[in-house]
C-alpha cells in the first residue's frame, strides 16, 4: 500500500469504529468499499474486513463486558450458531455473486433501523425478559447462524442484523442488546476469517485496520453507558440507516 493508503484506512478505520462501538456495531459494511479499494484481491480484502470487525469488537466488548451491558446466558446460545454460520459463509465467498445478497441484506437492515425506531420496553423481571425462555434460546440459536453465514459471505459480522431482532424477538434491553451484540461479534469474526483462509487475507489490512479500529471502539464504547435508553435506541436507528443505505449502493455498484 501506498502512504496514501495506509492514511485512508487508518482514518476510516478509526471513523466507523468509534461510532460502531458506541451502538454496538463495528459498521464492517462501511469500511468495506475503502478495504476493497485498497486491497490486493476482492476476496483477500473482505477476509481482513471480517477480521478488523472481529478485533474492534473485541475491544469493544471488554467494554461492555465490565460495566455489565452483557447477557452471558444469550451469548452462550448464539456464539456458537454464529461462529459456524460465519465459516461456511467464508468457504463460500467468491463462489457466488453477493451484488443480489447486498441488496437483501440492505433492505432487511433498513427494516430493522424501522423496528428499532419502534422499540419499546417489553414487561421485563429483573431486567430479563418473561416470555419463554427456551423459545428465545432457539431463535438466538437460529439468527446466530443465519446472520453468521451471511456475514461470512459478504465480509461482514453484520451486527446491524442481530441488534434489530435481540430488541425485538428476544426483549433485551437497548444497553445490553449493544454488549452482547458485540461479544457475539468476535466470535463471527473469527469464524469469518477461519473460512476465508483458503481464499486468502490481505494480512497488511488486517494488521493496519485493526491497529486503527480498535482504539477507536473502545473509545466509542465508553459512550454508550452515558446514554439514556431513548437516545441509544434513537442513535441505532440512524446508525442502521445509514448502513442500510450505504450497503445498497455497494449493491448496485
Amino acid at each position: 500500500m501506498s502512504p496514501a493508503e495506509i492514511v485512508i484506512l487508518v482514518v476510516w478505520s478509526f471513523a466507523v469504529s468509534f461510532a460502531g462501538g458506541m451502538v454496538g456495531l463495528v459498521l464492517g459494511n462501511l469500511r468495506l468499499p475503502v478495504v476493497v479499494l485498497i486491497g490486493s484481491s476482492a476476496a483477500a480484502a473482505s477476509g481482513a474486513n471480517v477480521a478488523i470487525s472481529g478485533a474492534a469488537a473485541l475491544t469493544a466488548s471488554i467494554v461492555h463486558i465490565r460495566n455489565g451491558r452483557f447477557d452471558p446466558r444469550f451469548f452462550l446460545w448464539m456464539a456458537p450458531s454464529s461462529f459456524l454460520g460465519a465459516i461456511a459463509g467464508g468457504l463460500i465467498a467468491g463462489v457466488l455473486p453477493n451484488r443480489l445478497l447486498l441488496g437483501a441484506i440492505s433492505v432487511v437492515v433498513l427494516y430493522g433501523a424501522v423496528e428499532v425506531w419502534r422499540y419499546q420496553r417489553p414487561n421485563t423481571v429483573n431486567d430479563q425478559p418473561t416470555v419463554q425462555k427456551g423459545n428465545l434460546f432457539v431463535e438466538a440459536v437460529l439468527i446466530g447462524f443465519a446472520v453468521g453465514i451471511l456475514g461470512g459471505f459478504v465480509g461482514l459480522i453484520l451486527g446491524s442484523l442481530r441488534l434489530p431482532a435481540m430488541l425485538k424477538y428476544m426483549g433485551m434491553s437497548p444497553k445490553k442488546a449493544v454488549g452482547t451484540n458485540s461479544a457475539v461479534g468476535v466470535v463471527v469474526g473469527v469464524g469469518g476469517l477461519l473460512g476465508h483462509l483458503p481464499s486468502g487475507i490481505d494480512w497488511q489490512i488486517f494488521l493496519i485496520g485493526s491497529a486503527a479500529a480498535m482504539p477507536a471502539a473502545y473509545l466509542g464504547s465508553q459512550f454508550t453507558g452515558r446514554l439514556s435508553d431513548r437516545v441509544l435506541i434513537r442513535s441505532m436507528a440512524v446508525v442502521l440507516v445509514i448502513t442500510g443505505v450505504a450497503m445498497a449502493v455497494q449493491a448496485v455498484i
